[in-house]
């Protein structure tokens, strides 16, 4: 074992609540039984297979309110696998689940036997025939299919709300639509075809012209089985018209029984049936979509009303007008959303029946939203509106970044109420829909339901389609909590079938929470043909059994998941997997869902139980070592959980009070820590330019194994150069700004073998050449943002350094009157932002009158309007670091770009690179990792430029592409030179 290698028991809960009645059982602490672990690392390898108590625990939960731990968890590279997999369970009389991102809110991604990743493995976008349809692997998210449609005009039907996060195969798996799908654009109607895997293992193409001959020679059973049910609808005039009825509006409870009434064929009607079967007939392993227009001219407006019913009646009105979205916002909604980043902090004060409604309208020109402008005031006029807060206008609006901030508000109902629940409590998410005209009754209907049994749940919905959504809260540790919930459940599920003739399931699936009322809505003799489908397909029951199709009228009640309070950080998560595609380490260990959900298993259990050493032992490695601390999780978390900062925080915990000594010294005498750290990497520059890597590679090596890889670098072929000895000569007089050299920049020099001026050469050089001289101060050597302690979670040598480089700074910009250029986006991030936590009092107050500007942003907005562009080159393709996406200066580098390159690219899946500073180095597979898909868009043609803002970064970049990555203002610098 390494020296310091640190004590699993530093991380142990300091308050844990177990045991919990759901907790993990001792039993499972093993992890996955024998002979299934080893017969599928036979059969699969055993990279495939998840087999350790906490892979089990951390694919146990989705974003639904229930848990079930699987046995064993396969990670599927193709359809070979999936096949596999499916034999295997036949011969074996075993279960399979298929499992994607997880963001469904039913329970549809849990299983209790083998659980099967579908999503590290099966992303890509094909855009087709003149762009009217796109080939998409099922793995792949709304958001990334949508942004390669984006560049040829058109966009997919599906627009869920979780696009950021959901994949295509769970979308179209589960009928999910979103806020304009509406009946006309959801996955029914404009898929064009799909394959998928039966659970027989035979693999149909619905565009292959042959495939019915050949599904009927392969599965004449089955065959025979879908065309006697599709006679038999058709023979019963009252089934077929209570069939096309119940599809006017959205619904999706039970199998598509329309498909027997739309497909001519048993491949047109599975192809039919799969939308919306939820994994229970089989595996979609590609998708052709018919795209849409993407109409891009947009007005929209949101409208305060003094109660829900109210708004609910205005309804109809903008559908009439040609609103394509109409959303719903109840109080509580609008309350509970002032935990997003950007809305408005006065809708706290909001009263408590005031509702919002979110309109809409997109054209494809100018004169069309003229069109639709004029219809709007004109529906504006006969509205009584509330304005009960400053911040609401009532009025309609162009402005993009005002429409982005309604719909950011809309888009995370779940997350935000869900984070304002009680702690401890489960969120219990419904969907129902009713007929449009019916909405403002329903409305009134659930509010009275909702008093009668104590909740005071939070509305938000479609309500242009009259679908609505509800979020209902309770501690699923308490018998009498459930039962309340139960009995609340049984009233809703018949009011709106008995009152409504509703659908209790308008677009997330059936799902266990309605599976025992599915009858209640489809009558007997529906139910029975579904049940009847289910053993034509699958007749073993081998697909995701009780997710779809259940007798036991309790099984709703079944598997509902306690959650344990943790770190208040982490506390508000719902566990919704928004956060997990920005993740770096998402293809590695965990991801900050994971991480949580993890985390509170370890609240579940009681101390000393082996299922905690089991989780603790593993933690280390798989959450804390392998975080990159970049923090876009916090970005993609509609609330802005930050997992990166616990992770951070946990690493403090496993310091030794040495360690921490040692870190702090370090930072006190970071001037000679400057010079050394210089002066070694000169130094292994000449080794390498000698003998090669080898012996560098070699000595980092067996040092990582004898004190701890979490501390010792490995040496990496990618490591630049030493900077030079001395910084450029600048002057003060004059100056517009002082100009502040990253650390990184005065230890590490630029790209092997080019030629040209440094970094700090190339901004001193541009900014003089803009008439914006810059000064770099005599005294920087020995400063340093403080990003280096701040990410190991060396708190004490943080609060050195965070101090020290404000009061610095403070000196050098005579009280904040210039602006401090810094020339690495992580270090203006640390110093902008990440420092403050860290100051005093008075160095707080210092601080707040810095201007801390990125060399980016200095460059695109201080620089080019004075600058004389005389070359350039053909292509650039950027990265975009982590920190930029929290500076929001992403803009400002493509800019940069866009005056130096005839094209600029940046790539779909460019996101967080997770060298980190020195975790590169660290744990160069998390790099590898994150960078992969990237790396794959970016190798697959040529550039002549590869640009960044951050050293490291480019070193990261460098090694996952075997390209020359290097600062934008270097090549800003060439593109104006004289």
């Amino acid at each position: 074992m390494p020296l310091l290698e640190p004590k699993p028991g530093a991380l142990r809960p300091r308050t844990p609540s177990g045991p919990a009645p759901d907790r993990v059982p001792d039993r499972r602490s093993t992890g996955t039984p024998e002979p299934l672990r080893s017969e599928l690392a036979e059969l699969l390898g055993a990279g495939k297979v998840l087999s350790g108590v906490s892979d089990l625990v951390r694919y146990a939960s989705d974003a639904s309110p229930y848990r079930f731990l699987p046995q064993v968890v396969v990670i599927a590279e193709d359809i070979d696998d999936v096949s596999a997999v499916l034999s295997y369970a036949h011969g074996k009389q075993r279960e399979v689940v298929f499992r994607a991102a997880g963001t469904s809110l039913n329970g549809q991604a849990q299983g209790e036997d083998i659980l099967v990743d579908v999503r590290r493995h099966w992303a890509g976008v094909e855009v087709l025939e003149e762009d009217l349809r796109a080939r998409i692997q099922p793995g792949t998210t709304v958001v990334r299919a949508n942004a390669a449609l984006a560049r040829h005009g058109r966009v997919l039907g599906p627009d869920p709300a979780s696009a950021i996060a959901c994949t295509l195969g769970g979308v179209v798996a589960n009928n999910a639509s979103g806020m304009t799908a509406g009946t006309t654009r959801n996955s029914y109607r404009t898929l064009s075809s799909l394959t998928f895997v039966l659970p027989s293992g035979t693999v149909v193409d619905t565009a292959d012209p042959l495939a019915d001959g050949e599904l009927a020679h392969a599965e004449p059973a089955l065959c025979h089985g879908l065309m006697e049910i599709k006679r038999e609808i058709e023979a019963d005039p009252e089934l077929v018209a209570r069939i096309r009825a119940k599809y006017e509006i959205k619904n999706t409870t039970g199998y598509r029984l329309d498909a027997y009434l739309d497909g001519a064929t048993p491949v047109e009607i599975l192809r039919g049936l799969m939308v919306g079967s939820e994994g229970t007939l089989g595996f979609i392993a590609e998708v052709v979509f018919d795209t849409l227009p993407l109409d891009r001219e947009l007005t929209s407006a949101l409208l305060f009303f003094p109660s829900l019913p109210a708004a609910a009646a205005a309804v109809p009105l903008f559908n009439e007008a040609g609103a394509l979205a109409v959303e719903l916002m109840d109080g509580n909604t609008l309350r509970a959303s002032v935990s997003v980043a950007g809305v408005p902090a006065d809708w706290a004060a909001l009263p408590k029946d005031t509702t919002a409604l979110l309109v809409e309208f997109r054209a494809p020109d100018e004169a069309g939203r003229a069109e639709y402008e004029r219809r709007a005031a004109g529906v504006l006029a006969g509205l009584d509106l509330v304005a009960p807060v400053a911040s609401v206008t009532n009025a309609f609006t162009r402005d993009a970044r005002t429409i982005s901030g309604y719909w950011k508000a809309r888009k995370a109902f779940v997350t935000a109420v869900g984070g304002a629940r009680a702690s401890g409590t489960t969120l219990i998410t419904e969907d129902f829909a009713v007929p449009p005209s019916r909405l403002a009754e329903a409305c009134e209907a659930l509010l009275e339901l909702q008093a009668e049994h104590g909740f005071d749940a939070a509305v938000a919905g479609h309500a242009a389609h009259g679908n609505l959504h509800f979020l209902l809260a309770f501690d699923a540790a308490r018998p009498a909590d459930v039962e309340r919930y139960a009995a609340f459940m049984d009233a809703f599920c018949r009011l709106t079938v008995e009152r409504f003739d509703g659908s209790l399931k308008a677009e997330h699936s059936t799902g266990r929470n309605m599976a025992p009322f599915l009858e209640l809505e489809w009558g007997p003799r529906a139910t029975e043909m579904m049940w009847r489908t289910k053993r034509i397909i699958d007749p073993d029951l081998v697909l995701a059994p009780r997710i779809l199709l259940d007798r036991d009228p309790k099984a709703h009640l079944r598997g509902l998941k306690t959650i344990p309070q943790v770190e208040a950080v982490a506390d508000p998560c719902i566990e919704c997997g928004f956060c997990e595609p920005t993740c770096p380490s998402e293809d590695l260990t965990t991801t900050p869902r994971q991480r949580i959900v993890l985390r509170r298993e370890m609240m579940r259990q009681q101390p000393g139980s082996p299922v905690l050493g089991g989780l603790l032992d593993a933690y280390g490695y798989d959450a804390v070592d392998t975080c990159a601390g970049d923090s876009t999780c916090k970005l993609a978390c509609p609330v802005g959980i930050d997992t990166g900062a616990l992770m951070k925080d946990f690493r403090h915990r496993r310091h030794s009070p040495r360690e921490e000594r040692a870190a702090e010294l370090a930072a006190l005498r970071f001037g000679a820590v400057e010079v050394a750290a210089r002066l070694a990497v000169a130094a292994a520059d000449k080794i390498t330019d000698a003998v090669g890597d080898g012996i560098l590679r070699a000595v980092t090596g067996a040092a990582r194994k004898a004190v701890r890889p979490d501390l010792v670098p490995e040496w990496l072929p990618q490591v630049p150069g030493a900077a030079a000895r001395k910084l450029p000569v600048t002057r003060r007089a004059g100056a517009a700004a002082v100009y502040y050299p990253a650390c990184v920049n005065r230890i590490f020099g630029g790209p092997d073998g080019t030629s040209g001026p440094s970094l700090p050469e190339a901004v001193v050089a541009v900014s003089e050449r803009a008439g914006r001289p810059v000064w770099i101060p005599g005294d920087v050597r020995g400063t340093c943002c403080a990003t280096i302690w701040h990410s190991k979670g060396y708190d004490a040598g943080n609060r050195v350094m965070a101090n020290r480089i404000v009061e610095a700074a403070w000196g050098w910009t005579a009280g904040g009157r210039l602006p401090m250029v810094v020339d690495a986006s992580s270090c203006t991030l640390g110093i902008a932002h990440e420092v403050v936590p860290y100051l005093t009092d008075d160095n707080r107050a210092l601080h707040s009158e810095l201007r801390i500007v990125d060399s980016v942003v200095w460059a695109a907005e201080e620089l080019l309007p004075h600058l004389e562009v005389r070359r350039t080159v053909g292509s650039a393709v950027l990265h975009p670091t982590c920190s930029m996406r929290h500076l929001d200066d992403e803009a400002q580098l493509r800019a940069v770009a866009e005056a130096c390159a005839d094209e600029v690219v940046v790539p779909y899946d460019a996101g967080c690179c997770a060298f980190a500073g020195d975790r590169g180095m660290l744990h160069p597979e998390l790099t590898e990792s994150a960078t992969a898909r990237e790396a794959a868009e970016v190798t697959a043609r040529e550039f002549d430029a590869h640009l960044s803002a951050n050293r490291m970064c480019e070193v990261g970049m460098d090694r996952a592409t075997g390209r020359s990555y290097y600062s934008a203002l270097l090549e800003l610098e060439r593109a104006t030179r004289p």
